[in-house]
């Protein structure tokens, strides 16, 4: 896959300096089957890959019950999970969990008082 900077080197070599797709590809080091492809193109598009599936998406629903009912740790719940059947890796759980979890609550009142009232 080309990145910007080359694909617009493919267009200056050939617009601006007027070589042709062999000398532009030899110029560059590509392939001209490459070049071709790339002066046919109107714009320069990166590769879009299409959205997968990941491994923890059947398990999901559970995570979020598990976690509106107890405060587990990404931890804990990657240990459930595996005794669940899930074959994944603990990155994508901690991952997925830090982005659920529900927003910690203040353990102590902030009172209006100054120090030592």
């Amino acid at each position: 896959m080309l990145d910007y900077e080359t694909y617009c080197k493919i267009r200056d070599c050939h617009e601006r300096q007027h070589l042709t797709i062999t000398q532009t590809a030899r110029a560059l080091g590509l392939h001209p089957q490459t070049v071709t492809k790339w002066l046919k193109a109107g714009q320069y598009r990166p590769r879009q890959s299409p959205p997968r599936a990941s491994r923890l998406d059947p398990f999901k629903a559970q995570v979020v019950r598990w976690l509106d009912a107890h405060p587990y740790s990404a931890q804990q719940i990657y240990q459930r999970l595996r005794e669940a059947g899930f074959d994944g890796g603990y990155t994508i759980v901690r991952d997925y969990v830090s982005k659920i979890r529900p927003p910690r609550r203040e353990a102590f009142l902030k009172l209006a008082f100054a120090p030592g009232e």
